[in-house]
């Protein structure tokens, strides 16, 4: 499996990133998380709708519950074409929890504890810590993968207008 050293920092030290260096243009990996009630969940489920897949260390931190609440509040403006996936390394209990007391009842948070398949196939995978990286994905309706950003320092905030704007953009091209 390809290691990337230096692609992102936490608090200034570097890691490792597990898997491949995805691209634009090419097809969002297709794999398997699990659902708050514990259900298996596929990418691919989501195929007909623009996805934003907003990756996540853990819910249990700042930046990463604002970046859940701020890509919820924001994309709510976009259409019901689009969906936001939060994904992280939590249990599916913790992130069950967290929507409950995050009164997001339409965030979908979905679980890659099982076996880092989510981390492993879009290369955001942090060897050192068995967390995901801090990135963002859109994918289109055909799942065609339209943004990426990894963001570089793991405490800080994702360009939050630039994966929007992309999906707005879909959303536009797309009839919503």
């Amino acid at each position: 499996m390809q290691e990337k050293r230096g692609l992102v920092t936490f608090k200034g030290r570097p890691l490792t990133l597990v898997g491949p260096r995805l691209t634009v243009g090419q097809a969002g990996p297709d794999v398997r998380l699990v659902a708050n009630d514990l259900s298996e969940q596929a990418i691919s489920n989501y195929r007909g709708k623009v996805a934003i897949i907003s990756a996540v260390p853990s819910l249990d931190t700042p930046v990463c519950d604002l970046q859940t609440r701020t890509f919820n509040q924001k994309a709510q403006g976009l259409a019901k074409g689009v969906v936001v996936l939060t994904v992280s390394m939590d249990l599916p209990f913790a992130q069950r929890r967290w929507c409950g007391s995050s009164g997001l009842p339409a965030v979908v948070t979905l679980s890659d504890h099982r076996d880092a398949a989510f981390g492993l196939a879009y290369g955001v995978l942090i060897k050192e810590l068995r967390l995901l990286a801090r990135s963002v994905f859109v994918l289109d309706k055909a799942g065609i993968i339209r943004y990426i950003q990894i963001v570089p320092e793991m405490t800080d905030q994702p360009d939050y207008a630039g994966a929007l704007d992309v999906a707005a953009g879909l959303v536009g091209e797309t009839g919503g």
